[in-house]
């Protein structure tokens, strides 16, 4: 048995192992990536001739130090890169580490799984050169690769403008980054945003960078369409006046912004709760990261909070394994840290409203638009099943009737989409929570049948 393991290498998982190393603790990482760094510091083959310092921009040396102190930390821990845990059973672990299959028993466990886009469909999103926001961002990090040589950014996110940045720097034309949140409405979040001073001055020269260059940047549009034959041909919108415009383009990135992966959290027995910001259930946590007896969470895996708070929330949970292992703490640092992160997630709060989720435009969606990718299903789909006599009004029931969220993605992609058309349904009410399933991604039935 491990006494204590930590899901995830990213700047939650990376801080947290510092503390335990450092207190003579030998924690097992599990990473799924080839390379630690989690998505938003991801690295690189080392084949691979990127100029990250150009691509980090104001954040190369943060990622340049995360990544020199893993060197450091790699020969105190027992690191799996590579490494997929596809199910939590009790206190076991079950993994598959190049399609080899074992299990893990464990003592406690620390969750710094990360966070994924959160899209909204809409008509022609499944066409080839559609990628969502981070797929763009990990396409041009990890391959060199762009998604295509004239991208329009599409969505809600403060990583519209970087990402359009970091691709025109890699040689990209970029046809258009579109908001669809009012520009008024992220004025009206300013008192909140100013609880991070230098990531607002930040996001606010990325969109300064953008408009220098002449790059069209639309506040408040309505997505109409992606059009094409066969692949992207353009992006149609209909402006904050109400007028149609279509932009030119071969590829599109689409994000609004990220959610917690907290699967793993709902399979280990976390508690969770609706939070009416972010319009997602999330895992409920003590001040230090205890969900409940063994189980701890932290980085954006629980909540969403960038990379400081990630690092932040990444010791305050390791402080709390201590803790709970006997050993006193430095009572002043820990409070110093909760406060840090705080702070950074109360930011991000702000940022949810001043880039907020399209509740009305997910709820106005033709019942001809694709909800569910991976089983074909349709928002008409949906609307049909509970029109029912008796027909479900329940996410999950709904998920069961109509297979939409069964496929490879488990309802990970289409899932936050599919609570806001039950919602409206149910006339606004919340749909309840769409509940994790192992396998929590696709793996082989001969490895889910006979572990090591």
């Amino acid at each position: 048995m491990a006494d204590i393991v930590i899901v995830g290498a990213g700047p939650a998982g990376i801080s947290a192992a510092e503390v335990l190393c450092a207190k003579g603790l030998r924690p097992v990482v599990i990473d799924e990536g080839a390379r630690a760094g989690g998505q938003g510091y991801r690295r690189p083959a080392d084949d691979l001739a990127l100029d990250m310092n150009r691509l980090m921009g104001s954040e190369a040396g943060k990622y340049a130090a995360l990544h020199r102190r893993f060197e450091t930390l790699r020969p105190k821990i027992d690191y799996r890169p590579r490494t997929l845990v596809w199910a939590i059973d009790g206190n076991q672990l079950h993994l598959l580490q190049d399609g080899r299959a074992e299990t893990l028993a464990f003592d406690r466990l620390l969750l710094a799984s990360g966070a994924m886009d959160r899209v909204a469909p809409l008509p022609g999103w499944t066409l080839p050169g559609v990628f969502t926001l981070g797929g763009a961002q990990v396409a041009l990090k990890d391959q060199g690769c762009l998604i295509g040589s004239r991208v329009a950014f599409l969505g809600s996110s403060p990583l519209l403008a970087l990402a359009a940045k970091q691709y025109r720097d890699m040689g990209a034309e970029i046809a258009v980054i579109a908001d669809t949140t009012p520009f008024a409405a992220k004025a009206a979040t300013l008192p909140a945003l100013l609880q991070a001073p230098r990531t607002l001055l930040r996001g606010i020269w990325y969109m300064g960078a953008s408009l220098r260059v002449g790059t069209q940047m639309l506040h408040g549009v309505t997505p109409v369409a992606v059009e094409g034959a066969g692949r992207v041909e353009a992006l149609l919108l209909r402006d904050a006046q109400g007028r149609e415009r279509r932009f030119a383009c071969d590829a599109v990135a689409l994000g609004y912004g990220l959610k917690p992966e907290t699967q793993l959290a709902d399979l280990a027995q976390a508690e969770f709760a609706y939070d009416p910001d972010f319009r997602l259930h999330l895992p409920k946590i003590d001040g230090l990261g205890r969900a409940r007896p063994g189980l701890y969470l932290a980085g954006d895996g629980v909540r969403i909070g960038g990379a400081d708070a990630a690092e932040a929330s990444g010791t305050l949970a390791a402080h709390a394994i201590l803790t709970d292992l006997g050993q006193p703490q430095d009572i002043a640092l820990v409070r110093r840290l909760a406060r840090q992160v705080e702070r950074l997630r109360a930011f991000q709060r702000g940022l949810a409203r001043a880039f907020a989720w399209p509740t009305a435009q997910i709820a106005a969606l033709s019942d001809s638009v694709t909800l569910c990718r991976c089983e074909n299903v349709t928002v008409g789909d949906v609307r049909t099943a509970m029109a029912k006599e008796l027909g479900p009004i329940e996410v999950n029931r709904v998920k069961a009737m109509t297979r939409c969220g069964m496929g490879r993605c488990q309802g990970r992609v289409c899932g936050p989409a599919l609570q806001e058309i039950v919602a409206a349904g149910r006339g606004g009410a919340t749909a309840g929570r769409l509940r994790g399933q192992a396998p929590v991604k696709p793996i082989a039935l001969a490895a889910a049948g006979d572990p090591a």
